[in-house]
């Protein structure tokens, strides 16, 4: 093998394994070799089920960018995008490849980003079938003749059972996540979490679709019938894939999206829905999508019946479900809208002091795009076992390879060209933090989304609440007025003051670390006594 790693390399091993190479296969067939393998279960409703492991969420610690040229002096160095040398790529691809060479392989050619445009042809050659299957469901499929053209621009090399030595290799752990820009090749390996395939690709997105002014975000999208978009910024577990999905409103997508000069796109052909404590009652369309096709990760069966077991966070809370978009009734195909003209941030508060929906200024969308305060829920990342407060910049901190200014000045442009409204929605907890309060009602969050997004709320009437100096409704359709302030529903008065004037020490401390404007820093908490 050559010293230095190329894409070519994953070509000529899938050209000249010793074993069995699939090229493109189909629903079916890929849902028959994971069974066949014995990699999957197939449960009552026709979903497969396969299981992760001890790796049941993201590794963020274990998530690596070649330094080379190309990226030293682009990308945001540090803990979150923590450096690979090219030698020590090299050293692991080829011991990836060598490993590979014995073992059967599942390629897809597919697409990120549903605008022709700016789409971005990819490979995927994976171990396992389910995890072929996930990525065909999740990522853009393209059409029979767009497959005869295809070519890929970036590869993505999943070896869920290969190990690598820290003290030989020069990662954290025997898990591995590692983009090599300049070579294009994505190599993950040491976890069978099927998400880190698609969000490898994301970081890759959101590398460089800033240089062709397209504004990369972490985000669900929906659109009205007027070609309005409405776009759901938040961390995994916040909501965003349940509030996008509303059946009076058309579906783009519920995870990552661009925002170009004629409007947002999904990057992704699929959903990658948290299913803990799923019930068709409250999430109907969710529900509905789980079938034949759909990929579920770590959700507990009956022994005898097959049935999913939604509530059973023994495996973790973090369960999931990976089907095509197009399994929800009314997902626009291909996902692409106009410009949006509400942008909810998502947060779910741990400490229960935000309030369930607040209007944003100007001055205070870029402060809490900025912060991205939300809790990390339990499961969504490795040792995560219940929610921890957590600042999140960009609402996508983990997946952003630039510098933090890079996407937020793009949000400020567009918010500014378009006369976008932000609100900042809590879909955390309420009545006292976590283990005390409850989590805020999922019918009373959507109420509330839908009353912003359609207009509603646009013009109520607002009081500024104390602790955050928020814009808060005083009343709006079908949800309760006292559950508006987050004051009134804590029966202890004096534990919110306090638990309230912490949070907002918090955000004080945090922003400190961007270099902002004065007035920027004047919109957060800190200027407004608890």
């Amino acid at each position: 093998m050559a010293s230095s790693a190329t894409m070519n390399d994953v070509n000529s091993l899938i050209a000249k394994g010793k074993a069995n190479v699939f090229h493109n296969l189909g629903t079916a067939a890929l849902v028959e070799q994971s069974i066949r393998r014995g990699e999957t279960h197939m449960a009552s409703n026709g979903a497969i089920v396969g299981e992760t492991g001890k790796r049941t969420g993201r590794s963020p610690k274990d998530k690596f960018i070649v330094k080379d040229a190309l990226t030293a002096d682009k990308v945001n160095w540090g803990a979150v995008n923590q450096p690979f040398t090219t030698e020590q790529f090299d050293a692991l691809y080829g011991r990836v490849l060598e490993y590979l060479s014995t073992k059967d392989l599942f390629v897809q050619q597919l697409f990120a980003g549903a605008d022709s445009k700016y789409r971005l042809p990819i490979q995927v050659v994976n171990q396992y079938a389910w995890h072929n299957l996930f990525v065909r469901q999740l990522f853009v499929r393209p059409s029979a003749e767009e497959l005869q053209s295809h070519k890929a621009e970036f590869t993505v090399v999943g070896a869920p059972e290969f190990q690598a030595d820290p003290q030989r290799d020069g990662t954290n752990s025997e898990t591995f996540i590692i983009t090599d820009f300049t070579r294009k090749i994505i190599l993950v390996g040491g976890t069978k979490y099927a998400g880190e395939l698609k969000k490898s690709i994301f970081g890759v997105m959101n590398y460089i679709l800033p240089q062709r002014d397209v504004f990369p975000m972490h985000c669900s999208a929906n659109i009205g019938s007027d070609n309005v978009s409405a776009l759901f910024f938040g961390l995994s577990g916040t909501g965003k894939t349940t509030l996008s999905a509303d059946p009076t409103r058309g579906l783009i997508g519920d995870d990552e999206h661009g925002w170009s000069q004629t409007g947002v796109f999904n990057f992704e052909g699929g959903c990658y829905a948290k299913c803990i404590k799923l019930s068709k009652e409250n999430e109907p369309q969710i529900w509905n999508a789980i079938r034949f096709g759909a990929v579920l990760e770590n959700v507990v069966l009956d022994s005898d019946t097959r049935i999913p077991d939604y509530d059973d966070q023994s495996r973790t809370e973090n369960t999931r479900a990976a089907y095509p978009v197009d399994f929800i009734d009314n997902a626009i195909i291909p996902g692409i809208g106009g410009h949006p003209k509400n942008v909810v941030f998502l947060t779910a508060d741990a400490f229960g002091v935000l309030p369930p929906i607040s209007k944003l200024s100007p001055e205070q969308a870029m402060y809490h795009f900025l912060s991205g305060y939300t809790a990390k829920l339990a499961g969504t990342e490795t040792g995560v076992t219940e929610p921890q407060p957590n600042f999140s910049t960009c609402f996508g901190s983990p997946f952003l390879p630039l510098p933090p200014k890079v996407y937020a000045q793009m949000l400020g442009e567009r918010l500014k060209e378009h006369n976008a409204q932000c609100w900042l929605v809590n879909t955390g907890w309420s009545g006292g933090g976590y283990g005390v309060g409850k989590r805020m009602s999922l019918p009373y969050t959507r109420a509330m989304v839908r009353a912003a997004v359609d207009g509603r709320l646009q013009n109520a009437s607002y009081e500024i609440e104390s602790a955050f100096g928020l814009s808060i409704p005083k009343s709006c359709p079908d949800v309760p007025p006292e559950l508006l302030n987050p004051r009134n529903v804590w029966k202890d008065k004096a534990a919110y003051d306090a638990q309230a004037a912490s949070l907002a020490e918090k955000f004080a401390k945090n922003i400190e670390k961007f270099d902002v404007p004065e007035n920027i820093k004047a919109a957060g908490p800190s200027a407004v006594k608890a």
